[in-house]
């Protein structure tokens, strides 16, 4: 993998993991059009993007971050059940307490379906199907009736947990998943967003572990073969700053309820992808 393709695969990454279209399903069209199909280079630069990612998150909402962290040694109240789950010591509690809830159903896809899911990325029909999948969704949350429920609830927190174990498919989009349960669910656009985002970060630095595991058992020689130091830092920076714009750009979309644009773009690339492979 060269810098420039290198260059153009971490635009695509740090662009596609915000908005609603699916970063994986992009990142196999675009190793598959540039011709970059080895699975150790594709492993390598993945942990690099994905972590890259994780840290654009964390710099556009670190106020937020630092919110949580805060609340979590703050003394309060007794526990007390709710029509919003269990209201903890606080809301910060609460709040990282959905996160953990959130994180369960693809902890349990990460454990015991990580390499079935995985095979699935080299097929681009898959890719094409689950684009079109995520294009009903999006459509779905946009139609729907709108409700303002003013919390996050556990229940609702596990549901969206359950979309994103589902988004683990190439093409199914992880925050077009998340966000457009949410909305379904009667949650608030301006809630949402934030949430969707922030309950990403366990589950990519889990699954970014358990590669970087994989690649010191295959050895650094192995993983780096193909791919330089270059364009491993080329990549990066491009996911980190694409990230960071999409991802404040992904809040205020979320907010204004623009989501069908993505749904007619997924539909249209889906169905293109669909149709290349089959002629």
């Amino acid at each position: 993998m060269e810098w420039l393709e290198a260059l153009i695969m971490g635009i695509f990454q740090g662009l596609t993991e915000f908005l609603p279209v699916s970063s994986s399903g992009h990142l196999a069209l675009a190793g598959s059009l540039l011709g970059v199909n080895d699975p150790d280079q594709i492993l390598t630069f993945t942990v690099a993007v994905h972590v890259a990612t994780v840290c654009s998150t964390l710099f556009i909402l670190w106020k937020e971050v630092a919110w949580i962290f805060k609340g979590l040694f703050k003394t309060g109240d007794a526990i007390v059940p709710s029509q919003h789950g269990i209201r903890s010591l606080n809301e910060e509690q609460n709040y990282a307490l959905n996160i953990i809830i959130s994180m369960i159903p693809i902890g349990i896809v990460g454990l015991f379906f990580k390499d079935q899911i995985e095979a699935y990325f080299s097929s681009l029909m898959v890719v094409g199907v689950c684009l079109l999948v995520t294009a009903c969704l999006l459509s779905f949350s946009y139609f729907s009736k709108p409700r303002t429920k003013e919390h996050i609830s556990m229940l609702d927190a596990f549901i969206i947990g359950i979309a994103q174990a589902f988004a683990a498919l190439p093409g199914l989009s992880r925050s077009g998943s998340t966000i457009g349960t949410g909305l379904l669910l009667g949650n608030k656009k301006e809630k949402l967003a934030q949430f969707s985002f922030l309950m990403v970060i366990p589950p990519i630095l889990g699954e970014a572990l358990l590669d970087v595991k994989k690649i010191m058992e295959q050895g650094m020689e192995t993983a780096m073969s193909g791919i330089s130091t270059t364009a491993l830092i080329t990549g990066f920076a491009a996911a980190f700053i694409t990230g960071c714009l999409a991802c404040k750009w992904m809040i205020n979309i979320v907010k204004r309820g623009k989501l069908i644009y993505f749904a007619i773009y997924c539909a249209i690339v889906g169905l293109a992808t669909i149709i290349w492979q089959l002629f």
